[in-house]
């Protein structure tokens, strides 16, 4: 009769603890591990979580983080409370945990400090009591504000340069005006350093305006992030500028260095025709004397020339005298070979009374 009492109290315990122990295996082999859908942005130099938690939420026991691709693989492994640094991989040292007075309630997510370009990638949360498995993408980003500034100016407005440095994955660079409108610029110049980070940069010719604030904007969409710079171009600088590269300042500038140009050239060949006009003027007047030098020399001869013929008449004249009156036809043909003389000299002299002969010899 005790052993009745006994059983019945005995199956009744069986059968209050098998349905426990069911539940809970049945739990445990039914809990998923899920984690986020989303890639994880992170900048680089931040802290980021890796989100994965186990549903219905039970013990996880053993943790493994893995990077595939990677060796070692290992990110970061739990087991028996602790972390298995034999395993880690030497670039994560120190640089990882888990949330273990969590782990009781199925989190299993995992955070990575500072945050590096190379952190960037696929990670697997794989728990060994469930045997299952899951994924979470890690995307690193790097940002930095941009650089503007005023460069120069043209006739047609105010160049504008901005740039950026340090940037992952490669953004766009956009101008914006006071209102928020897109500006029409060049196209933007992309460098990729050494270091994988890009720097950006790009110009824009920008017109006097209301309120005069232009704006540079570099952003990237897949890590959703977006830095900008305004700058105030102070309406002085546009008059200034305006003024002094204007079309019609620039027309008066060519004008005036065509008016020099001119104004030299003509100073040039006016200088030049006075060389050659007092050089014309040097040579005509050693023409000129030598010329007149010329003409007395004739002029002498040419009054030599008449003096004989003169004495040729005078001796015809006394030669008809002296065969018209006789005696006295002596004394004026003397005179007249003395007027001979001054050509015929002595012969002049010597034909002295010796009659018609001696006339035709001094001729």
């Amino acid at each position: 009769m005790e052993f009745k009492p006994r059983l019945v109290a005995f199956i009744a315990l069986v059968l209050q603890t098998v349905p426990i122990v069911l539940i809970l295996h049945f739990s445990a082999g039914h809990s998923d591990l899920i984690c986020s859908h989303q890639p994880i942005v992170a900048l680089t130099g931040d802290d980021v979580i890796l989100p994965c938690c186990l549903e219905p939420a039970i013990s996880a026991g053993t943790v493994e983080w893995i990077k595939p691709g990677l060796h070692p693989k290992y990110i970061h492994v739990h087991q028996d409370g602790r972390l298995e640094y034999q395993t880690q991989n030497p670039s994560y040292n120190f640089r990882t945990r888990l949330f273990v007075d969590e782990l009781e309630q199925g989190n299993v997510s995992m955070k990575i400090f500072s945050v590096k370009l190379s952190d960037e990638g696929k990670y697997r949360c794989y728990i060994p009591a469930v045997h299952k498995d899951a994924f979470v993408q890690l995307v690193v980003g790097s940002v930095s504000s941009p650089v503007v500034k005023a460069t120069n100016s043209t006739f047609s407005g105010v160049v504008l340069q901005c740039e950026s440095k340090g940037w992952y994955p490669e953004p766009e660079l956009l101008w914006l005006d006071g209102e928020g409108k897109l500006l029409s610029a060049g196209p933007t110049e992309t460098v990729r350093g050494p270091d994988d980070l890009y720097t950006v940069s790009s110009r824009v010719t920008v017109e006097k305006r209301h309120s005069n604030n232009f704006t540079c904007r570099v952003q990237q969409k897949i890590i959703n992030q977006t830095r900008e710079t305004q700058i105030h171009v102070p309406d002085d600088f546009f008059m200034t500028q305006s003024t002094s590269s204007s079309p019609a300042s620039i027309i008066g500038s060519v004008a005036g260095i065509i008016i020099i140009i001119s104004i030299i050239a003509v100073a040039i060949v006016f200088r030049k025709r006075r060389k050659n006009k007092i050089k014309t003027s040097g040579n005509r007047g050693s023409n000129d004397e030598t010329g007149q030098n010329k003409q007395q020399s004739g002029s002498d001869g040419a009054e030599v020339q008449p003096l004989a013929e003169a004495g040729v008449t005078e001796k015809l004249r006394t030669e008809n005298t002296e065969s018209e009156h006789g005696g006295g036809g002596s004394e004026n043909y003397s005179r007249a070979g003395d007027t001979v003389s001054c050509r015929g000299g002595k012969k002049g002299r010597a034909a002295n009374g010796r009659g018609k002969g001696n006339l035709q010899r001094c001729c």
